[in-house]
This record gives C-alpha cells, structure tokens and sequence, in this order.
C-alpha cells in the first residue's frame, strides 16, 4: 500500500476536510446501497455489499490516497472547537441510525428475502449501529447534558448502554494496563481479546455506576442509572419494532447488535495492542503519553470514523473534538487505517505476524513497556529474545 503523505499548510487543513467530513454520515447509510443492489440485480448476495466495501474497498482507497500527519497550529484549535458545524456533522448521524434501522427491520420483514440475504442486511445494519455508537463515542466525552442525552440515544439501538462510563472512567484511567479489559494484549488473539473485553466492560461499567450513584445517596437500580436509562431507550425501541413488524424482526435486531459489539471490540484490540504504560517506583502507572496508543494518519479511514484513529491525542484530551485532534511523531502507526486493521485482526496467525514485531520495536525490546498476554508471556519472551 502507498505511504504517500498530504503536504497541505496549516491554513489549508483548517478547511479542506470540512464538508468532507459529511463521509462519516454516509456509513450509517450503507445498508440502503445494498438494498438497491439488490433491488436493481436481483441477488440477496448484494446485501453484503456493505460488509465487502468496508472490508475491502476502503483499506484499498485508505492505502491509495495516502495519510495525512498535519496537525491544526496552535491558533486553529480554538477556532475549530468553537465553530459548531462539526457538532452538526455528528447530530445528524443519530436520526440517521435509527430511519435506517427501521426502514431495514421493514426490509428484511418484507422483501422475501432468503436466509443469506437476510444475514447479509443484519450484518450491514450492524455497521450502522456502530456508525452510532462512534458518533456516541464522540458526543459522549463531552461535557454538555443535551450531548450526553443524544450519546445515550447514540448507544441504545445495539444495546450498548454502559459504554460512556465504562470507556470515560474505566478505559480512560486504566489504558495500557493489565487492569484494563478494553486494552488487548501480545500475544493474545481478537477472539479472546473479545470474550475477555465485552463482559469486563458491561461489568466495569455497573460497578462504577453504583459507586457514584451511592456516592448521591441512591440504589443501583434507580432512575438515574445511565445505563438502566438507555436501557430503557432500546427496550422501548426494540419493543416498537416487534410490536410494528412481528417476532421476524428479532433475529435482525440481535444480529445487528452482535454485529455492533464486534466492531466496537475490533477498534479497541487495535488502539492498544500489546502497549503498557510503565510503573513508578512507588508503584504507580505513568500518566498515558501518545506511545501507548496505536495511531493511523490514513485519510479515509480517519474521516469515516470522525479521526478515531488520532487515538494518542483524545487520551490526552478526552474532550477535544475530532476535527482539533493532532497527530504525534512518537505515537506507533499502524500499517493501515482502522477497516483494513479490523480485517487482519480476524486472522490472528496474521495479526501476530504483522503487529507483534512492531510491539516489541516500539518498546524497544523492553519487556517492561509490553502488555503480554499471561499465558503466553514466557513463550513469547522466548521467541524474540526479551530478558525481564
């Protein structure tokens, strides 16, 4: 793949993406391409057009356009914060999210559709869901109430409710460290990494949600659970769509949900793969730097997901907005943007082929900069000649 890198002046960068970052809103719309594929050909195969142009395409386009490592000066951050068309970008990916679940929930009721071809519109809806819970992602590190209220709406059509307390109080605090379950480890595959981080997530996120709820004098199971509210958001949506179209609709909703988690779980095995921060002699983990974050400058990639892939710079900053995220020299860079990454990790024998040595180079050969997989330390530590 092409290594190019856009050479553009800081006031250039300042506006260049700025209508393209209408891009990441088409994803949410995807499924409706595969419907009129199929529409148009015939083939409930064209329904996982979605999925192959996902997987395939957009590495392909990632690595032919080039990335892009300028960074916005100093005086245009202030500027790019301020300006609220780039919140405006991100409010319109919620209706979005949920006209096309429902318009896809009638679809796949009502269209005829074979087993497969029902498979191939849930997978594809899925991709919309995750599309949401990005735009939540980013709504959700805000410190506004209205934006936290539309980052829950955000998470509710996957069900996915606990995400902003786990991710800002648990993944943000513990990142890099074996103590965080959403921070993979070397040696240890997607597939583990998965049943290991989703679990430890949802019960991260109940256990700092009843801390601060007993904090304010209330029960776990109150009103004020965020997580039991956006609970509430899904049960009430869902319940609508069954109500609407019948128990047909079902296997698409927890299809694309499962769909859903595995996307969001293949973003975080890719952020921080095999990255440890270091302890003190007091015992204590250095603050995050932009070292134990796996960064991508592909342009893209970088537009679609809102510069989730400028990973270094929202742990530093948890609630600067995507467009003001900066790119950092000492951040290790992945081979590709976060689509063509996702596509490796599903093939761990290639995964560890690919990320392990780049692990181990970027720790310098320093066991002690190394997040290993427990049960496969001792084998690795052999393999590549670490010394404790």
């Amino acid at each position: 793949m092409s290594t190019t890198t856009l050479q553009l002046s800081t006031s250039a960068l300042t506006d260049w993406r700025r209508f393209r970052w209408l891009l990441a809103t088409v994803l949410p719309l995807l499924p409706l391409a595969g419907i009129g594929l199929r529409e148009t050909l015939g083939s409930d195969l064209w329904l996982f057009a979605p999925t192959v142009i996902l997987y395939g395409l957009v590495p392909l386009l990632d690595g032919w356009i080039g990335e892009d490592s300028n960074n916005p000066s100093a005086e245009d951050v202030p500027a790019l914060e301020a300006d609220p068309y780039y919140r405006r970008v991100v409010y319109l990916s919620l209706p979005l999210v949920y006209l096309v679940l429902a318009f896809c929930s009638w679809y796949a009721v009502n269209a005829g559709l074979s087993w497969y071809g029902y498979l191939g519109l849930a997978m594809a809806v899925g991709w919309t869901a995750a599309a949401g819970m990005n735009a939540g992602h980013e709504l959700g590190h805000k410190r506004g109430v209205a934006e936290r209220r539309l980052s829950q709406l955000a998470l509710a059509p996957a069900a996915y409710g606990h995400f902003c307390i786990e991710h800002n109080l648990g993944h943000h605090r513990h990142v890099a460290t074996p103590e965080d379950s959403a921070s993979s480890r070397l040696g240890e595959s997607y597939y583990r990494f998965m049943a290991r981080e989703i679990p430890g997530a949802i019960k991260r996120a109940w256990q700092l949600e009843s801390v601060r709820l007993a904090r304010e004098g209330h029960a776990p199971w109150s009103p004020r659970n965020e997580i039991l509210q956006t609970g509430t958001v899904t049960v009430a949506l869902w319940g609508a769509l069954l109500l609407w179209l019948g128990v047909a609709v079902l296997p698409l909703l927890l299809i694309h949900a499962v769909m859903a988690y595995s996307l969001l779980s293949s973003a975080n095995y890719v952020e921080h793969y095999g990255l440890l921060r270091e302890r003190d002699t007091e015992g204590r983990y250095e603050r995050p730097r932009p070292r134990h974050s796996w960064n991508s400058n592909h342009v893209l990639s970088n537009i679609m997901l809102y510069q989730l892939q400028r990973h270094s710079d929202h742990h530093a900053h948890a609630a600067r907005s995507y467009q003001a995220l900066r790119h950092f020299d000492e951040a290790p860079q992945l081979p590709s943007g976060y689509f063509g990454m996702f596509l490796l990790a599903f093939v761990p024998s290639l995964w560890f082929r690919v990320m392990d040595r780049r692990v181990i180079g970027h720790a310098e050969g320093e066991a002690s900069r190394i997040n290993f997989h427990p049960p496969r330390r001792a084998e690795l530590m052999e393999r590549y000649g670490l010394a404790d």
